[in-house]
């Protein structure tokens, strides 16, 4: 039994592997989005497995779970920021358009 869970542990870590290295930069946004949603399911399971009352070491499990799942969400959201920010186009200065309107037409 321990051989198969291994087996599909390592085949399922080389499937992720190929998906990641395969996605296109401009895709990377969403998809963090998307494991955002999923991290959020994870802390709220983590959650329920601290405060289930179910002995010390399912407390201690679940703490060191929502700890883990709330370190993962906030980096998703600071990642996806910084990747936001890479798109913004830099604000125009104001006095460029005033400047313009004065002008005459052969300047501009």
């Amino acid at each position: 039994m321990l051989i198969l869970e291994l087996y599909i542990f390592v085949l399922a870590a080389f499937v992720g592997y190929m998906v990641i290295t395969r996605v296109p930069p401009l895709l990377h946004t969403p998809l963090m989005s998307a494991t955002n949603a999923i991290s959020g399911i994870s802390l709220v399971g983590s959650l329920v497995a601290a405060g289930s009352q179910r002995g010390s070491v399912a407390t201690i499990l679940g703490f060191i779970a929502v700890v883990a799942a709330t370190a993962n969400i906030v980096g998703g959201f600071l990642i996806t920021d910084r990747m936001l920010r890479m798109f913004r186009r830099d604000p125009k200065p104001a006095d460029a358009g005033a400047n313009a309107a004065t002008e005459p037409p052969a300047a501009r």
